[in-house]
């Protein structure tokens, strides 16, 4: 028997009913099917709760984690972590399956092998036509680099520590735990004789510079060069030194609302550096970070003293504060509750974090 786990954030609902859909008319039922809600808005999540009453095989996983980063692993492995079932697929919420979908990965899930499918990607006009399955005009076949949707035996995957939790945004983590199945001994392969999962088209979400979401600039150069250090050195177990695939709990979240310590800082690197080793200081606390920029003057005053060879403040831009503070996040405190906003207009970064 397989589960076959979707993770979605605050995706089009249109999207998410047709490949709940899909599954629903799946010519074998013999299949357990969660879906990770990962830190959706929560009006929106009221309409996807009301959605998911349609389809009543889904086990529904909703994590309040608004105001964090995507992390697509974590979801995954919340999901791998309550399996019981001898295999599992990683799948995507924008996807459509063949009916035959499961069945097929019956057939071909063996103890030592790995087997994901190929893409059959959709256009945009397509996308919005209601057909059946065989119906779909394919705009362009995905080729074996594209490894979103995987079947994999759980007892293995679980052995492996699941999907390294490094990884949030975009990127690397579906490549990565290919690499760690292979540096395993298992067989990874590629099906690719029917088209069993079709794409469906959707706008690429950008970050714009009003918006105050979590945001790294740097953070998918960082987890493709995370991945190629671990396929040099042949990495095959993570997870190591945190929590993997922990449940994100309301009554600890709810904590946030809380605070017993509030630390007003400006963006110096003395001031910065600092606080970043102060967090490990911290137990059983809520803590609130407010971090604004060093003012004009502030930064003119500082280069006339660094000019004429007096000693000044070392001055940090808002955004490495920014990128320093959520690698620190990424690194270190991925488990524990937190609510994260950067403005880039205002030049202020606020976010809370309870400290388990």
């Amino acid at each position: 028997m397989i589960t076959l786990v979707l993770t979605n954030r605050n995706r089009d609902l249109r999207i998410i009913k047709n490949c709940l859909q899909s599954l629903e008319q799946q010519s074998c039922a013999d299949f357990e099917l969660v879906l990770v809600d990962y830190g959706s808005d929560d009006d929106y999540k009221v309409l996807l709760e009301k959605l998911i009453c349609e389809y009543p095989k889904v086990h529904y996983l909703d994590c309040p984690v608004q105001g964090q980063l995507w992390h697509k692993c974590r979801a995954i492995n919340i999901a791998l972590q309550q399996t019981t079932t001898p295999y599992f697929i990683v799948g995507d919420i924008d996807l459509i399956f063949a009916p035959t979908f499961i069945a097929i990965a019956t057939i071909l899930a063996k103890a030592n092998e790995v087997h994901y499918f190929q893409y059959g990607f959709l256009s945009q006009e397509e996308s919005l036509l209601n057909k059946d399955f065989n119906l779909y005009e394919v705009a362009f076949k995905g080729n074996d680099v594209v490894t979103g949707t995987a079947l994999f035996q759980t007892s293995a995957l679980k052995a492996l520590h699941g999907y390294d939790e490094f990884y949030h945004g975009w990127g690397a983590e579906d490549t990565d735990i290919h690499i760690r199945m292979k540096n395993s001994g298992f067989k990874v392969f590629f099906y690719d004789q029917d088209i069993l999962v079709k794409h469906q088209w959707h706008p690429k979400v950008y970050r714009s510079k009003e918006s105050i979401h979590p945001f790294h600039s740097q953070l998918e150069r960082i987890n493709h060069a995370y991945m190629l250090q671990s396929e040099g050195t042949q990495r095959t177990v993570v997870n190591q030194n945190q929590d993997w695939g922990k449940l994100a709990l309301s009554n600890e979240y709810d904590k946030l609302d809380q605070v017993d310590i509030v630390l007003q800082l400006k963006a110096t690197l003395l001031e910065v550096n600092a606080v970043l080793a102060q967090m490990a200081n911290f137990k059983n606390e809520v803590v609130a970070f407010e971090i604004k920029a060093v003012s004009g003057i502030e930064k003119i005053k500082n280069q006339v003293k660094k000019m004429i060879g007096k000693k000044y403040l070392p001055i940090y831009e808002m955004d490495t504060v920014n990128n320093l503070m959520l690698e620190t996040i990424i690194k270190q405190y991925r488990n524990n509750p937190y609510s994260y906003q950067y403005n880039r207009n205002k030049k202020q970064l606020q976010f809370k974090m309870y400290f388990l």
